[in-house]
């Protein structure tokens, strides 16, 4: 990941807070106690009075939900004290993104695959509650949206405060802003088929372009590399800087015929070496780099305008050079000055500019 996003406050985090409720203070204590909302849900005014309105007004896009929750209810009693304790553990880990991102030990995301050793009807149950809760279908109804607002809002606020109007995941293509009618899809980062309890946790839910998002990452597990072994991943709204080195060399006679072959891309740090292999492998950027550098009207059209340009301003190939380097340096976002810059720096160090 390019850089991190700004996380922003939000009424639809309400959501969260529902659900942390229902797992902790409905399901785990469900043993002994008959399923009554007026009852179950005291606890919780704000929270009751939406369920008893979904009830009475939005039940036909709210019946997953209803359905859910005592189905669950009924699920965990039939679990022992310390089945209920380790599904505590699991939900706690899979809503502490920022900490199973950074592959610390004492932290273990959990999918649904484990949650079957416990209970396969509660894994299915689990399933069907927690993927319909981020649904058009849901968020939509007005007894949900007068408790916690709507995507929309959110996308706008959002967007306020973070301002790039780049991907971060590729940095490549443009995300849609304040100022636009439409808006990109919010990424499940960590996969939502895959990992129970974090569907509509916004630290889990993160605007991608849609290259990134549906051509490449799909349902590729950031945790997870393909031999199965658990893996860092950048954490979407991390608070500490950090900045990835792209560094490009060049084996080409004729520019003009530049394939992906004949380019290396190396990265750095080696501080975040494990986390820069994993945004490599999920969001296939190696590929997606050396192709830009490789396109007509991107890298080589960067040559191009080396070469032309100079001699328009009177100036060596080198000379207007530097200058573009200096623009990119300062704006690396701006029409992927980040790709840019090293890949002249390479075109320079093999003398492709040299005679034009």
């Amino acid at each position: 990941m390019l850089f991190p996003y700004t996380y922003v406050q939000h009424s639809m985090e309400k959501m969260q807070g529902y659900l942390d409720f229902i797992f902790f203070e409905v399901w785990c204590v469900a043993k002994g106690k008959k399923y009554d909302i007026k009852i179950l849900f005291a606890g919780n005014d704000e929270l009751r009075a939406m369920i008893t309105e979904l009830h009475t007004s939005d039940v036909q896009g709210a019946d997953f939900f209803l359905t859910g929750l005592q189905q669950i209810s009924e699920d965990f009693k039939q679990l022992s004290d310390d089945q209920i304790g380790q599904l505590k553990s699991m939900y706690q880990a899979n809503n502490d993104i920022e900490r199973v991102c950074s592959g610390r030990v004492n932290v273990v995301p959990v999918t649904y695959a484990e949650i079957d050793g416990l209970s396969a009807d509660l894994s299915r149950h689990f399933k069907e509650f927690y993927k319909n809760l981020y649904s058009q279908s849901f968020l939509s109804l007005q007894s949900v949206k007068a408790k916690i607002g709507d995507i929309a809002s959110h996308y706008d606020r959002f967007m306020s405060g973070n301002t790039h109007g780049k991907c971060p995941f590729c940095g490549i293509h443009d995300i849609r802003g304040c100022h636009h009618s439409k808006r990109e899809a919010y990424d499940h980062f960590l996969p939502k088929d895959k990992y129970p309890f974090n569907t509509i946790n916004f630290r889990n839910l993160t605007p991608a372009c849609n290259e990134c998002n549906s051509s490449y990452k799909l349902s590729k597990n950031p945790l997870q590399s393909n031999n199965g072994n658990r893996r860092k991943a950048f954490y979407p709204y991390s608070t500490q800087a950090y900045n990835i080195q792209l560094d490009i060399k060049l084996n080409v006679i004729d520019w003009t015929k530049l394939t992906p072959d004949e380019i290396e891309l190396n990265t750095g740090p080696k501080v975040i070496r494990e986390q820069i292999d994993t945004w490599l492998d999920v969001y296939g950027i190696e590929e997606r780099y050396k192709a830009k550098c490789c396109a007509e009207n991107d890298g080589k059209g960067w040559i191009r305008e080396i070469v032309d340009e100079s001699q328009n301003y009177d100036q060596t190939p080198s000379q207007y050079l530097d200058g573009k380097l200096k623009t990119a340096e300062n704006q690396p976002w701006v029409d992927a000055n980040f790709l840019k810059k090293p890949f002249l720096e390479a075109c320079n160090n093999q003398a492709v500019f040299v005679g034009n």
